[in-house]
């Protein structure tokens, strides 16, 4: 599949009953959001990049942002992400349609790439780095077909399907073809290293790690954050009692395709 064909969803509001406005918080002067598209916008087949927000007025300044920013912009449905993405990826023509969430503004481009290559290389509906996790918590990639999207926006029942957009299709790996990548070191951080935003802590962490590297290399990868809480063990520890911690901790009763997962819970 042509890599124009892509379509990459970054899905931000601006609600958030744990930690309002995340995505507008200040990251080395600039608002997160846009700390995160400069870090998308780094892969090579990131395609076309929308910003997906909702119609509510509260996120209105997102659409700002965006136009004072030159990005693409799309606002729909406030919950029914599936439904947003789907609309989205009319609008703008996506062959495949990518879903990476604005809580992700560490997120590695050459990870991106990795997904998207496996993707691109393979006759997939969907492929993702979540299906085991082994990547640092706050580097998630899915991508899937235009057609895979379309049978979950038109099938889709479960609030938790709707909400979260892709179960539906990974949880049906007898009608659709699944395809993950695992971190090549063999390690597995997914639960242990958090670096994604959901709480202050999240917040107080991710600015920390900006701060120690941005201004000493702007494109710093996986690689680069690992060192430097290797240095500074205390960064680490900053929202470490959130590690580990997931939306579907409220659905393992009804998921059938997160068995290793559920297996960590088991012993922990």
């Amino acid at each position: 599949m042509d890599s124009g064909k892509i379509v990459t969803v970054i899905q931000a509001r601006t609600g958030s009953s744990r930690l309002p406005n995340k995505v507008m918080l200040s990251v080395c002067g600039k608002p997160l959001l846009l700390r995160m598209v400069e870090r998308v916008y780094r892969a090579k087949l990131a395609g076309t990049v929308v910003i997906a927000t909702s119609t509510r007025s509260e996120d209105d300044p997102i659409e700002n942002l965006c136009a004072k920013e030159g990005l693409n912009c799309y606002r729909g449905h406030p919950t029914d992400l599936l439904e947003r993405h789907y609309r989205a990826a009319v609008e703008y023509g996506a062959g495949a349609v990518a879903k990476i969430p604005s809580d992700c503004p560490l997120i590695d481009h050459t990870i991106i790439d990795k997904v998207f290559r496996h993707f691109i290389d393979n006759d997939f509906d969907f492929v993702s780095n979540l299906h085991p996790a082994t990547y640092p918590d706050g580097n998630d990639v899915e991508i899937f077909t235009f057609k895979a999207l379309e049978t979950a926006f038109n099938e889709a029942v479960k609030n938790f399907e709707r909400e979260h957009t892709t179960p539906f299709i990974w949880e049906r790996p007898d009608r659709f073809k699944i395809g993950n990548v695992v971190w090549e070191t063999k390690h597995d951080f997914s639960s242990t290293h958090r670096w994604t935003i959901d709480y202050e802590e999240d917040y107080i962490f991710i600015r920390s790690v900006y701060d120690e590297l941005y201004e000493k290399k702007n494109d710093f990868g996986l690689y680069d954050i690992l060192r430097l809480l290797e240095e500074k063990p205390y960064i680490h520890n900053i929202n470490r009692k959130y590690a580990g911690r997931y939306w579907y901790d409220n659905h393992l009763n009804e998921l059938n395709n997160i068995t290793e997962y559920k297996n960590k819970r088991k012993t922990e």
